[in-house]
């Protein structure tokens, strides 16, 4: 049952968003030092101490690490959530307004693991038998982890009949925004002819269809509006935020391509929100893998599902090698994970602050009030948010 009942609708805002930038290659910094230096830095833009932060919540490193690392004297509530990372900030703002705690630090720090080198990954035995890389191992020919998306992407065409190209169109977009960004892992021009030359991973998804593992970290201040009002920056109002999942939700078990956690999503959202997608300035669909992006722009009610390849194309901007909606909603305007880096989804929420707040640089909409994101792919991690400028 998903019912339109949202008490905490524009009562908590996000003050402010940093980022380090990402690099896609092994640095000598840590982990900690990457989410510690977003931190401070979220911290400084908003006008606050250590003192002043009562709530922690981040993935990696721990809140008990990060609470150390910065000095924090006292919390009253801490989160450690799976990615997605709209998972952290949904959860940093019930906590704030359930009064658990007044003003959260979320912080999220990619990094390149030694699960994700290519030289273990081109070895299917080695796969196998790599601890932790998912549960249960995958082995080279089940639908388990991110090798389901290769499925689903086969059956997208299948059921479709559409080409490899729309695919390619996605990531084409990604890097063409991405070179407006100076925080983005990759900033050089791709063609069409450069994505469909690209090394095959598992077909039909090359190494240009998936997101660049990537060093850095995204931070973010999340507390009451009242409070947020009162800091330098604009306040970004959270309108709606969701969880979605249905109950077959492992990569191998999802129905089909018209039921999994992505029309929860929509539909939680749409029932939650005082606006859709004809009121939004910029989108952020998901695009740890290509179909992802596709699947979100259809679910999202963009078009209709198979049509998001050309939807795309009928919005595509030539001379800029890049996708404008009507003309003025750009898609993932900072290059999202398949160009700035592979986030899990923070970079996407801080782009969208970002653009809230007039702070994109070369990037920046004119007049943007509005974002949606819609983050994470198709089973147990379909996640989404609506923003607005107070």
């Amino acid at each position: 049952m998903i019912d339109s009942r949202n008490p905490m609708k524009d009562r908590v805002a996000i003050a402010g968003a940093s980022t380090t930038g990402f690099t896609a290659r092994n640095t000598a910094r840590s982990q900690t030092s990457l989410a510690a230096e977003a931190s401070i830095d979220v911290l400084r833009l908003c006008g606050l101490r250590a003192s002043d932060i009562d709530g922690i919540c981040g993935s990696w490193p721990s809140a008990a690490v990060m609470q150390s690392t910065l000095g924090i004297p006292e919390i009253t509530w801490s989160g450690n959530p799976l990615i997605p990372v709209v998972d952290h900030v949904a959860i940093a703002a019930a906590a704030v307004h359930s009064g658990l705690c007044n003003t959260v630090l979320v912080y999220h720090a990619a990094y390149r693991q030694a699960w994700n080198t290519s030289s273990a990954l081109k070895d299917p035995y080695r796969r196998i038998a790599t601890a932790g890389l998912s549960d249960p191992q995958p082995g080279p020919e089940t639908m388990a982890s991110s090798t389901g998306y290769t499925g689903w992407a086969a059956r997208y065409m299948h059921e479709f009949n559409v080409p490899k190209e729309h695919f390619g169109l996605v990531a084409i977009n990604d890097r063409s925004n991405a070179a407006r960004n100076p925080a983005a892992a990759i900033r050089t021009p791709m063609s069409m002819q450069d994505y469909m030359n690209a090394r095959m991973i598992r077909s039909p998804l090359s190494l240009l269809d998936m997101d660049i593992a990537v060093d850095g970290a995204d931070a973010f201040v999340v507390t009451t509006a009242e409070r947020a009002a009162d800091m330098p920056l604009p306040p970004v109002l959270i309108q709606a935020a969701a969880l979605g999942q249905r109950a077959k939700n492992e990569e191998d078990q999802t129905t089909s391509l018209r039921e999994h956690g992505q029309q929860v999503v929509i539909e939680a959202l749409k029932r939650k929100s005082d606006f859709w997608i004809d009121d939004i300035d910029v989108y952020f669909p998901y695009d740890g893998f290509t179909p992802i992006t596709l699947n979100w722009i259809e679910n999202a009610g963009w078009c209709a599902p198979g049509e998001a390849g050309a939807f795309l194309q009928s919005h595509w901007v030539e001379e800029e090698q890049r996708v404008l909606i009507d003309g003025r909603i750009p898609v993932n305007s900072h290059g999202g994970s398949l160009s700035e880096g592979a986030t899990q989804g923070s970079g996407h929420i801080r782009e969208a602050v970002h653009q809230l707040q007039g702070r994109a640089g070369d990037r920046q909409v004119d007049g943007a009030r509005r974002a949606l994101i819609t983050a994470g792919g198709f089973f147990f991690n379909a996640q989404g948010l609506t923003l607005h400028r107070a």
